[in-house]
């Protein structure tokens, strides 16, 4: 059963980032003390009660000609069509404006609910204000403040009243998100596979701050696909907000089955396209290059492209390399294919019998070198885990694994099994150990 939408929208800094991460009951919204902040439309699934739904949160509506304001009052539109119902967050501290008489006249025009939810309650001057928005003309008006609790449970349960209670379901659905550098075309390719205009894309890099979810339906199959800010390399001066999306990426990455490594092809490999795949190493997450506006690039081949790849990121040759053209969506049929299969490896059982044969063969074919007389032993061999796959060697002396032979073991694994896409771990214990 679909799943009822509540859209916040709200003039810029009237606090609706605020109470949006306080509803969800985490800091998904980037909250800073200036306008502006929230560019794109973040979407969260919220639970009061047991009842769950949607909640969204847009860019504050201003009337002066501001970089970005058209594509933000569209993409507040845009929520506003898709809502059920709309919570108009107005300043009590500040009063009515005309920034807000404007968006009553969008939200008239939409035929939605409307509630609207005067903010701030907590400073004295609001009092006086809190009449004058009832010229805005809706019918229901719920002072609060989303610091200081204020109102907080009126508002949720006039929200919630018409909301039908839900048994928690597991979301078995496979999570993929981009990441990668600003400005090579994630939020392109996001709206390229949606189909829809769904994130503000604008050739001015780092558009996207928040890291913002999806659903994909792909061959009657839903994937959750989540879009997330530019990765910038850290200088001098790095503002706050960079520091909160950044770490809205890395959280991104945790919640992601697998990474889509996007890389500009018209500006080539960068050191820190590098330094980003890593990031998605380090957390065992499934790894696919995405090497976008293919079709800018002339005086080089798919194939040298490829040994290049290859050459700079040496510790991820197991990661498939899709190239295409977010902009034309030319070759933009190629990637789900790859996302399905790695999404299939990450997740991958091998027998243990057949495992201990490829590794037992592997061993006599190559035995581990000696160091002082000693030389490692292998008795068994178990994948432990999965997502991503893990191996555990049950040995002699752990002490005597070589880097370069459990790298072996790792190339002797993927030689037999599928797992491309995929980090595998080994682990190494010794036969005594009684730890499992």
């Amino acid at each position: 059963m679909k799943l009822p939408i509540v859209a916040l929208v709200g003039r810029p800094n009237v606090g609706k980032s605020t109470l949006f991460n306080k509803i969800v009951g985490k800091k998904v919204s980037i909250i800073e003390d200036m306008p502006g902040v929230t560019r794109d439309r973040i979407y969260q699934e919220a639970n009061y009660n047991n009842k769950k739904f949607y909640l969204v949160d847009t860019g504050g509506i201003d009337t002066t000609k501001l970089d970005f304001n058209n594509e933000i009052k569209t993409q507040a539109e845009i929520a506003i069509n898709e809502a059920d119902l709309v919570v108009f967050i107005v300043d009590g501290k500040e009063g009515l404006t005309a920034n807000d008489l404007v968006i009553r006249d969008i939200l008239r025009k939409s035929n939605k609910k409307i509630i609207v939810a005067i903010n701030k309650m907590d400073v004295k001057s609001a009092n006086d204000n809190i009449y004058d928005f009832y010229e805005l003309g809706f019918d229901t008006y719920i002072p609060i403040s989303s610091i200081h609790n204020i109102g907080y449970i009126d508002l949720m349960d006039t929200m919630t009243m018409d909301f039908i209670e839900y048994e928690e379901v597991e979301d078995n659905r496979l999570k993929f998100c981009m990441i990668g550098r600003p400005n090579v075309g994630k939020s392109s390719l996001m709206n390229a596979l949606l189909n829809e205009d769904r994130v503000v894309v604008s050739n001015i890099a780092g558009t996207t701050r928040d890291s913002i979810d999806s659903v994909l339906k792909y061959h009657n199959e839903e994937y959750v696909l989540i879009d997330t800010a530019g990765m910038r390399k850290k200088g001098k001066v790095y503002e706050a907000i960079e520091k909160y999306s950044l770490f809205r990426s890395l959280k991104a990455i945790d919640r992601s089955d697998i990474c889509l490594v996007v890389i500009n092809a018209e500006e080539g490999i960068k050191e820190h396209d590098k330094h980003i795949a890593g990031y998605a190493i380090e957390r065992g997450k499934g790894l696919i290059f995405v090497v976008n506006k293919w079709d800018t690039v002339t005086d080089t081949t798919m194939s040298d492209f490829t040994k290049l790849m290859r050459a700079e990121f040496q510790f991820a040759t197991y990661a498939p390399i899709v190239y295409l053209s977010a902009l034309t969506k030319k070759r933009i049929h190629t990637l789900m294919p790859e996302v399905i299969k790695v999404g299939e490896n990450i997740k991958r059982e091998v027998k243990t019998s057949l495992l201990n044969n490829v590794i037992m063969d592997a061993y006599q074919l190559n035995l581990p070198p000696s160091y002082k007389s000693k030389r490692l032993k292998i008795y068994f061999t178990s994948q432990t885990g999965n997502r991503p796959p893990k191996f555990t060697f049950r040995v002699n002396n752990k002490g005597l694994v070589h880097f370069s032979y459990e790298r072996y073991l790792e190339n002797k694994i993927r030689e037999n099994f599928d797992f491309d896409g995929t980090p595998i771990m080994l682990q190494f214990k010794n036969r005594s150990d009684d730890e499992l």
